[in-house]
């Protein structure tokens, strides 16, 4: 979707916004690889900050290139959609930092379902069957993917308050996901892309002055990865979500699990044993039934 007016639905080819959240997926999985070579040297609020000053210069860049006014219409919303952002970003990479990666990944997975659910009672979007067993076949990939027995060994050991920041961070992004969904309406794409990282700077510098982290030329290197991916998987996220039901177009981002699991293969020599390949087959299997036709006309289901 390239039109400044997202209202211009119907003129929109039908695969377009799905290979929006395909390419999504791809880049926050790349962005995944970056976080991950910057290690736990690097404070949370400190990545959140790179990749803030990365995306809010590459969106201005977007934005006069394509001749749209960046303040946009719905000035309140598009701050709240950023805070929420933030907030969810901090919570995210608090958790990983304070759990076990696959208990976290699981929690972190928690949003599509409560995102469905929040645009079914915000946003009046129905939620079809199949758009349900999407999300069940995917769920069901993402534990097989976090090893669940690895996860159930370590239930009763984890840290509440770091499981309460996992599912904090599953909200929030469940909440951004929705305001987009409203906010696709009436604001282009780039524009609320840009108030993301507008809202995440002034946010997070308090944060990083209270515990500042010199990074290394090479940590430099990987942070503005973060940031060029992030922008990436940003616009093709928003341009997605602002032309597919909320639950539909989460069920596709479930794909991101997969791409997760052949970096981690390829770039740090992960295994892929039994529960990965599982996890990812029916990821695959939860994606291609949520871009199955409908015979009907396409409406929130």
């Amino acid at each position: 979707m390239t039109d400044p007016a997202p209202t211009a639905a119907p003129a929109i080819p039908p695969g377009r916004p799905v290979l929006a959240m395909l390419a999504s997926a791809l880049a926050f999985s790349l962005m995944g690889v970056c976080v991950k070579q910057v290690g736990g040297r690097i404070p949370a609020a400190e990545v959140v900050l790179a990749r803030a000053i990365v995306s809010v210069a590459l969106s201005w860049w977007l934005l006069q290139r394509a001749g749209v006014d960046p303040w946009g219409q719905r000035r309140g919303l598009l701050i709240l959609r950023g805070a929420i952002g933030t907030v969810a970003l901090l919570c995210v990479y608090a958790a990983l930092a304070l759990l076990p990666l696959a208990s976290a990944t699981v929690l972190q997975y928690l949003y599509p379902t409560i995102t469905a659910l929040l645009a079914w009672l915000m946003l009046g979007e129905r939620i079809g069957r199949r758009v349900l067993l999407a999300m069940l076949l995917g769920w069901s990939g993402v534990l097989l993917v976090a090893q669940p027995a690895g996860l159930l060994q370590g239930a009763t050991a984890l840290p509440p308050v770091a499981v309460l920041i996992a599912i904090g961070g599953a909200l929030f992004t469940a909440l951004a996901y929705v305001s987009v969904r409203s906010l696709g309406s009436s604001e282009h794409p780039l524009v609320i892309v840009f108030y993301f990282p507008l809202v995440a700077l002034p946010m997070s510098l308090p944060l990083v002055a209270l515990d500042p982290v010199l990074p290394t030329p090479l940590e430099l290197l990987w942070l503005v990865g973060v940031g060029l991916f992030t922008q990436l998987g940003q616009v093709t996220l928003t341009r997605g979500l602002t032309a597919l039901p909320a639950a539909q177009a989460t069920a596709i981002s479930y794909v991101q699990v997969a791409f997760a699991g052949l970096w981690g293969w390829l770039i740090f020599g992960e295994g892929l044993d039994g529960w990965t390949v599982a996890g990812a087959a029916l990821v695959l299997a939860a994606t291609l039934l949520s871009l199955r036709p409908r015979p009907a006309a396409a409406t929130g289901r």
